[in-house]
């Protein structure tokens, strides 16, 4: 038994298949349709639109008054269509949108005053269509070669800048080859990726499967240049036939084959696939093995479905560029959705949110049968799907994330799951008046308190998130807390009395007397907001959730520091911090003073102290005496003077020997 597969991607690229169903569609409608040149390089299909009215010309002249002319997917230049809008007919554009991309790029370019450079043959349709819109201010190149040739000989006196694009269909090792001969790092030189990826992958899927088969069946026009190459690269790995119908069966001598493999040009229908291997399965070749990977009659009958605005549909991307997703829908018409369509973010681009290849849910938003369009979005669809899991999440009380987008009147909105979600000032957890544009690109977690079912729209609370996450620490905070403990927190406020810390989800105060050992006006003095502080619990009160925190610790208490260090009979030296009636007051050690008492400062009477001493004097004294419990200190200058007099005296006194 013989096993038979088609390749993935065989028949109709996009742009053809796309020209080929507009045709039908217009001769469907018992339209006169003229097409500009023949529609596709298959003459099956040429003869059959021919049997169903279609005509083929070569110019607009030959168009008659009442017919409609079609541009095949090659796309022509703009003197072209100035012709047919000069005629008067109806036309419908079959143009490939990724040859229109070209036409676009060279066009904008050759108006910014650009020479234009363009990879391809010169004859093709292709080409001569892209030559039309660059004003003759451009240079077709077939290979590296004439391209080396034109940059020694020509580029240098060009005086002028450079783009260069490739036709769709051109070779990928030589545009490689290409690559190599433009000069790199010229800022006068632009290079745009223009080569349709459909072939390539044609060939790669084409070179896989004959690797794996015994025969190949190439299916395609005599004359396709790319159906000629598909049967190159089928040759390197196994025995390959090129047909352009399954007429040609009849005339080959296959051998006998375990697999065979078929793929088809890209001006090959997918009927005339099918019927290739129809004809092989009635040949006994494919003996009773009718296991096929695609049942081309069926996408045949499914091109010509109707598709109506507002219907669900699914889609196949087969293109991404910077504005847009175009998309195969399987009928006869082209999918188009834009980058609003796609998402609400922008920042994103169309490839950030699609890649060719991706099957996509899409709405249908406007349909144009005439021009064989249609714009789809895949934003409604994701709405739709996110605003059911909006309203599961209201239900279920799930806490979501965004980032905030808008600061709006009373609020800030975020869009998740493709829904816009309104937070109002009250519900950001900020304190009331707070600039909301702190909040701005910030990433929030939240939760659904409201949803408006008839227009999609949901109110969040960040506040709620927040306060039950506040109630979370603190049940946590109380099943262990006790007085003596030590916390890592972050100052969260100052006040006047003291500073509010976080202990994780649940504050503490530290009055301003336990912020230091030294007497403090203001606690800004010793801490500031958003400090990293190591406090211990002093007092708890859980009935009223109140946590009384300390902060300087016993071994930095300078009394202690003076009783480890100091005692009486030390002299010292000590500044002058205050002056009263009955004395002064010296810093001995920071946090500790003793009182130079007015009777202590000389050795004669002293009337007004201010006569002696002054703030910020530093003097000598000796501590005559020290009241820990009292936390008083007493110092003299007048015991120094005293000391002096007395050694004065000792010195003075006739020695044992002098008296007698």
């Amino acid at each position: 038994m013989s096993k038979v597969t088609v390749a993935k991607s065989a028949g109709f690229c996009f742009g053809v298949d796309r020209a080929v169903k507009m045709v039908y569609s217009e001769l469907e409608s018992n339209t006169k349709v003229a097409t500009l040149g023949p529609i596709i390089h298959n003459q099956d299909v040429v003869n059959d639109m021919k049997s169903k009215g279609a005509r083929i010309i070569d110019t607009p002249d030959e168009l008659e008054p009442d017919e409609t002319v079609v541009i095949r997917s090659h796309g022509v230049g703009r003197e072209i269509y100035d012709q047919i809008a000069a005629k008067g007919n109806r036309m419908l554009d079959a143009t490939c949108p990724f040859v229109s991309r070209i036409h676009k790029i060279v066009a904008e370019k050759t108006a910014e005053g650009y020479f234009i450079l363009i990879a391809g043959d010169s004859s093709h349709p292709e080409v001569q269509g892209i030559v039309g819109h660059c004003d003759e201010n451009c240079l077709v190149f077939k290979d590296n070669f004439e391209l080396k040739d034109f940059f020694e000989k020509k580029y240098t006196n060009l005086k002028k800048r450079l783009a260069i694009v490739a036709q769709t269909t051109y070779n990928i090792v030589v545009w490689d080859e290409c690559l190599n001969v433009i000069p790199k790092d010229d800022p006068n030189i632009v290079i745009f990726d223009t080569i349709c990826n459909a072939t390539d992958t044609r060939q790669s899927d084409a070179a896989e499967l004959a690797k794996d088969s015994d025969i190949m069946l190439v299916v395609g026009g005599r004359h396709s240049s790319n159906t000629v190459k598909l049967y190159e690269v089928c040759s390197r790995y196994c025995k390959t036939y090129h047909i352009e119908n399954s007429d040609e069966l009849r005339s080959l001598m296959l051998p006998s084959a375990e697999k065979i493999g078929i793929t088809a040009g890209a001006s090959t229908p997918a009927h005339i696939i099918k019927e290739v291997q129809t004809k092989m399965a009635e040949n006994e070749i494919l003996a009773s093995n009718q296991n096929e990977e695609f049942d081309f009659a069926q996408m045949i009958d499914e091109s010509f479905k109707k598709i109506h605005t507002g219907e669900k549909v699914k889609g196949t991307v087969v293109a991404v560029n910077n504005t847009e997703a175009i998309v195969d829908l399987g009928t006869k018409h082209t999918g188009y959705v834009a980058l609003d369509d796609l998402t609400d973010d922008p920042s994103k681009k169309p490839a950030d949110i699609v890649s060719v290849g991706d099957e996509i849910d899409l709405v249908v938003i406007k349909v144009n049968d005439a021009e064989g369009t249609c714009a789809l979005s895949k934003r409604k669809v994701d709405e739709q799907a996110g605003y059911e899991k909006i309203v599961q999440a209201k239900e279920e009380g799930t806490v979501l994330e965004g980032v905030v987008q808008h600061v709006v009147n009373k609020g800030v909105t975020l869009n998740v799951l493709g829904v816009r979600v309104f937070i109002p000032a009250s519900q950001t957890g900020l304190p009331r008046g707070a600039e909301l544009e702190q909040l701005l690109k910030k990433k929030v977690e939240f939760t659904i308190i409201e949803v408006t079912e008839g227009r999609k729209r949901a109110v969040g609370s960040i506040k709620a998130v927040q306060n039950a996450k506040k109630a979370e620490a603190q049940a946590k905070f109380w099943e262990t807390a006790e007085v003596g403990a030590t916390y890592t927190g972050k100052v969260k406020s100052l006040t006047s009395f003291g500073a509010f810390v976080d202990l994780g989800g649940i504050d503490g105060m530290v009055h301003i007397s336990e912020l230091s050992w030294k007497r403090i006006k203001h606690p800004s003095e010793v801490v500031n907001v958003g400090d990293t502080l190591e406090v211990y619990i002093k007092d708890l009160n859980r009935e009223e959730n109140r946590i009384s925190l300390g902060f300087k610790k016993e071994e930095d208490n300078p009394w202690e520091v003076f009783k480890a260090n100091y005692q009486v009979g030390d002299v010292v030296k000590a500044t002058i911090v205050s002056i009263t009636s009955f004395g002064a007051f010296a810093r001995i050690i920071d946090g500790v003073d003793g009182l130079i008492h007015i009777s202590q400062i000389a050795d004669k009477k002293v009337d007004n102290v201010k006569d002696i001493l002054t703030v910020g004097d530093e003097v000598d004294v000796k501590i005559i005496d020290i009241d820990m419990d009292s936390k008083r200190i007493s110092i003299s200058m007048r015991a120094l003077l005293e000391d002096g007099e007395d050694a004065d005296d000792a010195e003075d006194a006739p020695a044992e020997n002098d008296a007698e």
